[in-house]
C-alpha cells in the first residue's frame, strides 16, 4: 500500500506540476534575478503547490487515518498559504513567522508533542512538562526555517528532503510506525515527481511555498517518529536534517559574528560557498546530495551503535562538519583552526 502511494503521488505531482508553472506566471508568482540569486532570468516559483497537491491527492486516497492525519492537513494547508502570499506578494518575515507558528500551534493541538525522553543507563524519564509545547514549536518552526534557507539552486531543497523523508520513512518501517511511513512516501514521491521540473536546469522554482511545506512536514514527521525515546535517539532526527541544521547554526553565527541581523539575507551559505570553491551548479548539488546521504547513513548507524559507538558516530560527523565548515569558509575565510593546526605540524616537522 505504501509503495502505490508513493507511485501515485509521483505520477500525480509530474502531471499537475506544468498547471502550476503556467499559474505561477499568470498570477505573477516569478523569482527575478538579482546579486544575490544564482539564476539569470525570470522564473515561475509556486512550485512547492504541486507538491503540496499531490500530497493530498494521497492523504485522500490512501487515508492513514490516525489522530495526526487532519492536524497535518491543516497544518499544511496554513503553510502553503503562507508560502503562496509570500511567492505572490513577499510578506514581511514577521508574517511569514505568524504563518509557521500558526500551522505549528495546529499540529501541537492534534497531539504532536514531545512529552519525555526516556534517560540512558536506566536513569528514568526526563519529563518535559509545560516546556513540552514551547520545544516542539521551536523544533518545526526551526525545521521549516532550514529547509527554506538551503533552497537556493536547482534540486538543491527537494533533493535534501527526499533524502530526509527516505531515511525517515524507512527507519519508521524498522519501527513499525504506519503513519509515518505512510505520510513519508506520499510527501516523497510528490517531491521527487517535482524534482524532475526542478532539477538543473530547472524550469520551475518550489519557492517559499514548497521550502516551507517540507520543511514543516519533515519536522512532524521526525518528531512522530522517535518521539517519546531515548536521549540518545532524540539525536538521530539531528542527524538526519545534519546539512540544513548545521548550515542554518552557521548563519546565525556568521551573522552575529559581522554584526547583521538574524534575518538578513546573504551568499554565504554552503552552496554559495561551493560554488565560490569553482564547482559548477550541479556539482556543489550533487556534493550537498552525498552530505545529506553521509548523515543519513550516519543516522542509521548511529540507531543500531552501542553507547560507545553512537558517542564515535558523533564525534565522526563534528569533526567532518568542522573540516567541511574550515575549507569552505563557511563561517569567514580565517577561521581555519584545525587545517591551521595541521599546516603548522607539517612545517615543524
Amino acid at each position: 500500500m505504501e509503495f502505490k502511494a508513493l507511485i501515485f503521488c509521483f505520477i500525480a505531482s509530474i502531471l499537475i506540476t506544468p498547471f502550476v508553472k503556467k499559474l505561477a506566471v499568470k498570477i505573477g508568482a516569478t523569482d527575478k534575478p538579482n546579486n544575490r540569486k544564482v539564476h539569470q532570468k525570470l522564473m515561475p516559483r509556486l512550485g512547492g503547490l504541486a507538491i503540496f497537491l499531490s500530497f493530498v491527492l494521497g492523504m485522500v486516497f490512501f487515508f492513514p487515518d490516525t489522530t495526526y492525519t487532519w492536524p497535518l492537513i491543516i497544518g499544511s494547508a496554513i503553510i502553503i498559504i503562507t508560502g503562496v502570499l509570500d511567492d505572490m506578494k513577499e510578506i514581511s518575515p514577521k508574517l511569514k513567522l505568524g504563518g509557521e507558528l500558526a500551522a505549528a500551534i495546529v499540529v501541537v493541538a492534534g497531539g504532536v508533542q514531545v512529552e519525555f525522553i526516556n534517560l540512558p543507563f536506566g536513569g528514568g524519564q526526563l519529563e518535559f512538562g509545560y516546556l513540552s509545547i514551547p520545544i516542539t514549536i521551536l523544533w518545526i518552526v526551526g525545521i521549516t526555517n532550514a529547509i527554506n534557507l538551503i533552497d537556493g539552486l536547482d534540486g538543491l531543497a527537494a533533493g535534501v528532503s527526499s533524502i530526509a523523508l527516505l531515511t525517515i520513512s524507512g527507519m519508521a518501517i524498522t519501527m513499525g510506525n504506519t503513519f509515518v511511513v505512510m505520510a513519508g512516501l506520499i510527501t516523497l514521491g510528490s517531491t521527487l515527481g517535482f524534482l524532475i521540473y526542478n532539477f538543473y536546469p530547472a524550469k520551475i522554482f518550489m519557492g517559499d511555498t514548497g521550502a516551507l511545506f517540507l520543511g514543516f512536514i519533515i519536522s512532524v514527521l521526525s518528531l512522530l517518529g522517535f518521539k517519546n525515546i531515548t536521549l540518545f535517539s532524540f539525536v538521530i532526527p539531528v542527524i538526519i536534517l545534519g546539512v540544513p541544521i548545521s548550515d542554518t547554526i552557521f548563519a546565525i553565527v556568521r551573522r552575529y559574528v559581522q554584526k547583521k541581523p538574524f534575518s538578513a539575507p546573504d551568499k554565504s551559505h554552503l552552496h554559495h560557498c561551493l560554488l565560490n570553491l569553482g564547482y559548477s551548479h550541479p556539482e556543489t548539488v550533487l556534493m550537498i546530495y552525498a552530505m545529506a546521504s553521509l548523515f543519513s547513513l550516519a543516522a542509521v548507524i548511529f540507531s543500531q551503535a552501542t553507547m560507545f559507538g553512537s558517542v564515535f558516530v558523533l564525534f565522526i560527523l563534528l569533526l567532518l562538519v568542522e573540516l567541511v565548515v574550515e575549507i569552505t569558509g563557511l563561517v569567514g575565510q580565517n577561521y581555519r583552526p584545525i587545517l591551521n593546526f595541521i599546516k603548522d605540524y607539517r612545517t615543524k616537522r
